[in-house]
């Protein structure tokens, strides 16, 4: 049977209350109960109309379709938050809209926790020669090199996977600024200042990145370009090493995308880089670093109900399991909304799902998961591709 839906286009109200609809809309866990009337959200009477074929009416019986109704509102987003929440209906899941206030910590989002290791800079009055147009530091030294390589994993000794063939270390610009401040590098043609001035001459987010780079290194992990996998830097666990003792090359795991605040990403090259390194089975890790700055609210879409063993959580029986934030392939996505977003999450004690809808309306979902890296200033999350 359809259900029959009002439709108030002055108040911009919606509300089914005809008692076998709304017998069908309570078993369902469509909208708010209000002395036997259920006020419906705008997605909500619209998910109605499109697959429930909901029939909506005004005081005087005039009909109202899909778009009729739309174009009283000015709802942002309103097609990616439409679409987004009628593929988690569509999957038999349950949502609702997010109140305007949380009233508590549901206490559902685990926090990774990263191992953390001191690591003690070896020192060296070493010399070496900077090439600023490639931003790539030079040591001919050829034993402090290969001991820097070898022992610390600090630049490339030789050729990559063939150390033997070289005799030249090779440091990328945030290995080269974190030899100087930390291991006693000098460069024979620059100081850090004009180091520093080179690189974000090159890569003007060079501060974000190294900031991050100089965090993980000093707990122990060491981190390698990731441009083969479309990051900023692959991640290898404390301990690793580039020569492992004879045995086949060590691989990296992890994978590293730095995201400032000041950075604003098309949706669909953010979601790109997270795909690659899924494809080749690799954990991607988010990294905001900076501190805080005004907070730019973000407005999330919605709360999120999911599986559980014999059935489907629900708001009567069970918390929420997940935040979603609605996105459409063709917007962009900023560091500081991102971060904001996330920090929402963190206060309500939910993960946050990054639901996104291209251009033929099939969503994506984004798993966002917190990493507890003991002594780190800054935050760090793993996203991952979710199937509901």
């Amino acid at each position: 049977m359809a259900v029959e839906l009002n439709f108030s286009p002055k108040k911009k109200l919606l509300w089914v209350d005809q008692p076998e609809s709304v017998s069908s809309l309570v078993r369902g866990y469509y909208g708010e109960m209000k002395k036997g009337i259920i006020y419906l959200e705008l997605e909500e009477a619209l998910y109605l109309i499109d697959i429930r074929n909901g029939k909506c009416t005004d005081e005087s019986l005039n009909e109202y379709k899909f778009n009729d109704v739309a174009e009283h509102f000015t709802e942002p987003k309103l097609m990616a938050r439409y679409h987004t929440y009628k593929d988690w209906r569509d999957r038999g899941l349950v949502l609702k809209p997010l109140p305007a206030k949380m009233e508590e910590d549901y206490g559902r989002s685990p926090v990774k926790k990263y191992p953390g290791k001191d690591f003690k800079p070896p020192k060296y009055a070493v010399q070496g020669m900077f090439f600023p147009e490639d931003l790539m530091t030079v040591i001919d030294d050829e034993k402090v090199g290969r001991e820097l390589y070898e022992d610390y994993w600090l630049g490339q000794f030789g050729t990559y996977k063939a150390e033997q063939r070289g005799r030249l270390n090779k440091l990328d610009a945030y290995e080269t600024l974190f030899m100087m401040q930390h291991c006693g590098l000098g460069l024979r043609n620059s100081t850090t200042s004009k180091m520093k001035k080179e690189a974000k001459k090159r890569r003007p987010d060079f501060t974000s990145l190294y900031d991050v780079y100089e965090d993980w290194r000093q707990l122990g992990y060491v981190l390698k370009t990731g441009f083969k996998f479309g990051t900023h830097f692959r991640l290898y666990f404390p301990g690793a090493s580039p020569t492992n003792e004879g045995k086949d090359w060590v691989h990296s795991k992890h994978v590293i995308q730095v995201f400032p605040r000041k950075t604003r990403l098309l949706i669909s090259e953010w979601a790109r880089a997270i795909r690659v390194a899924h494809s080749v089975r690799k954990t991607f890790i988010l990294a905001i670093p900076g501190k805080e700055t005004k907070r730019s609210k973000v407005k999330l879409d919605f709360l999120l109900y999911h599986r559980k063993k014999g059935g489907i959580e629900n708001p009567k029986e069970d918390k929420p399991h997940f935040l979603m934030w609605s996105l459409s392939e063709e917007e962009y996505i900023g560091g500081a909304e991102l971060a904001d977003a996330l920090k929402q999450a963190k206060e309500s004690g939910l993960d946050l799902i990054l639901a996104i809808a291209d251009r033929e309306t099939s969503v994506t979902y984004y798993r966002v998961k917190r990493i507890m890296l003991p002594g780190s200033k800054y935050e760090y999350y793993e996203i991952e591709w979710e199937q509901p």
